[in-house]
């Protein structure tokens, strides 16, 4: 049996019971970790699973799923997700392929930041489509993000909008010449996405993303909480510090990038992050409970009220 696992957001405790059953009867267990990463290191992953992993990135996931499904036909196989084996990045191509081979798979859910967005106060089903949102580069700046938000706008929904990341990256250097040489990895940071919103919104001059008018909400480490009792006895990492909580605020665009930059840590907390932008269809209930989370709630009720004409009292 081949079984696709998913991890859930935060630490090693996420994990289902039904997933550590089948981690522990596998004889080889992967650890997907380029699309995605959880908030504790691989040591406190396998004294907790009581089982060795073996990192896959992506050029064995997408390169070499043979080696993964090896023997997976006689013995049980593991590939473990961050989140939800089908949330945020679908794993459909290992599947597919393992169909092709006869072997026998299973997948085990999990929570994903596609369900733990709600703690926002926004309601699931008025979201649209999601988009990824990537780093800009001196010669590389797609904007098609921009259209999808659109999309969703022009009927009123909300866009959870999924801020890159670089694992294992080569810089366009050692990608040419076939050196394997990779990058330090990167985050994307709240600031970062809205100063490439605001860049684009000022060449489009479409007004989906008017940094004044345009209400959001950022998302850190979505699932994370202070912990409440000691790390394991294996572990020797050192107890996580508030910043490694989860975190939500809100604002308009506007709000959120007049954060002083010394302040960025404080307020929008550690990644991984994630960003939503506001629909027009804005529902009363929403937008009382996201008020919360604003840095600015004179500004936040002033524009809901004004703009998306919510009849907040």
């Amino acid at each position: 049996m081949f079984y696709l696992i998913g991890l859930g957001l935060c630490d090693e405790s996420d994990i289902t019971l039904r997933g550590l059953t089948a981690i522990q009867r596998c004889s080889r267990v992967y650890l997907e970790a380029y699309t995605s990463i959880l908030m504790v290191s691989q040591s406190r992953l396998e004294s907790f699973y009581k089982k060795p992993l073996i990192l896959a990135d992506r050029e064995m996931v997408e390169s070499s799923a043979d080696e993964i499904l090896k023997d997976a036909d006689k013995e049980d196989v593991a590939l473990l997700v961050v989140g939800d084996p089908f949330g945020a990045t679908t794993h459909t191509d290992i599947i597919l392929r393992a169909r092709s081979l006869r072997i026998p798979t299973q997948t085990i859910h999990n929570a994903s930041i596609l369900t733990s967005i709600g703690s926002s106060g926004l309601q699931l089903y008025n979201f649209g489509q999601t988009v990824s949102l990537v780093f800009f580069t001196p010669t590389w700046r797609p904007t098609s993000f921009y259209d999808r938000i659109s999309e969703n706008a022009n009927l009123g929904l909300h866009t959870l909008v999924l801020l890159d990341i670089k694992v294992k990256e080569q810089s366009e250097e050692n990608l040419a010449r076939g050196r394997k040489v990779y990058e330090k990895p990167r985050y994307m940071s709240i600031p970062q996405a809205l100063e490439q919103m605001r860049e684009v919104e000022e060449e489009k001059k479409e007004g989906t993303l008017d940094v004044h008018n345009t209400l959001v909400i950022a998302l850190s480490r979505m699932g994370a909480h202070p912990p409440s009792a000691p790390p394991l006895p294996a572990s020797n990492e050192s107890k996580p510090s508030a910043f490694e909580s989860e975190r939500i605020v809100a604002g308009t665009i506007h709000d959120l990038l007049s954060v002083p930059e010394s302040e960025h840590e404080q307020t929008f907390g550690s990644p991984l992050h994630s960003l939503i932008i506001v629909g027009k269809r804005l529902h009363v209930l929403e937008a009382e409970f996201a008020e919360a989370f604003a840095v600015n709630k004179e500004n936040w009720r002033k524009v809901a009220r004004e703009v998306y004409m919510c009849a907040l009292g």
